[in-house]
């Protein structure tokens, strides 16, 4: 027999995995019973739009300039040497604070989620990730979509090197098309990519993102010239856990093709 108590635990379940908290193992579980049971899949939108405005109502604020000098040195992060470019551009920095900003912003979803129950519905803001293995199974690249903004952020998971006069560029991969130009990435700094509405239409989990070995300016052709070196399918953002980038961070700088 069914409970009330059974229920609400259950509905709970259903926050949980919105807000990306729950553990790999149960996350999984949830995700099988999502795939199999109608019920569950609408339980799991419901509560997308419930939480979603959430994200809305967090006012960004420039931080002062020595905010970043005291994060640095909490972190223990090496002081930059001469000619260094600043903390912006460091990517450990930036995988940092998107780790520690989102399990900040999961917490006071947590805290906050009953008291949106019955806030009405609203249209869902979509986000997505790639993560984009090389061909010896090691992470090349990250990627995470904001859709609502129509824009990209591609991170090498370690720095690594080219030929002379070499590129990599990003290709999204969608059935029964050509692959479509993405833009340049880098091997070894954050890259914001514009999306056109076209290209955002076809993501989604049936595309997948490649990175060709392209000359100094992109593929003369508009399409792919060199070899692929990476590729990662696309899935909703927090469905990979982070670790297996954050474990190659020590790692040295390695060769493309």
């Amino acid at each position: 027999m069914t409970t009330p108590t059974d229920e609400e635990d259950r509905d709970l379940r259903y926050a949980e995995y919105v807000l990306g908290v729950l553990d790999s193992d149960a996350r999984g579980a949830l995700e099988r019973e999502i795939a199999r049971n109608r019920e569950a899949s609408a339980r799991t939108a419901a509560w997308s739009r419930r939480l979603a405005p959430l994200a809305d109502e967090i006012v960004p604020e420039t931080p002062p300039p020595q905010l970043w000098t005291r994060i640095l040195k909490a972190l223990e992060f090496s002081a930059p040497t001469a000619g260094a470019v600043g903390p912006w551009h460091s990517i450990r920095l930036w995988r940092a604070l998107a780790l520690g900003t989102g399990a900040l912003l999961a917490a006071a979803c947590a805290a906050l989620v009953f008291v949106f129950v019955s806030r009405p519905p609203v249209p869902p803001i979509p986000f997505m990730a790639a993560t984009i293995t090389e061909t010896d199974g090691q992470v090349g690249w990250t990627a995470t979509m904001d859709i609502s903004k129509a824009r990209m952020i591609v991170v090498p998971a370690v720095p690594q090197a080219v030929q002379p006069n070499r590129t990599p560029e990003l290709w999204l991969i969608a059935p029964d098309r050509r692959p479509i130009p993405v833009g340049l990435i880098s091997t070894h700094v954050p890259i914001t990519l514009t999306l056109s509405a076209s290209l955002v239409e076809l993501l989604g989990p049936s595309a997948r993102l490649a990175v060709t070995i392209e000359p100094r300016g992109g593929s003369p052709t508009g399409q792919p010239t060199g070899p692929v070196v990476a590729a990662g399918a696309i899935g909703a953002a927090g469905a990979a856990p982070p670790t297996a980038v954050a474990m190659r961070l020590a790692r040295p700088t390695r060769s493309l093709v």
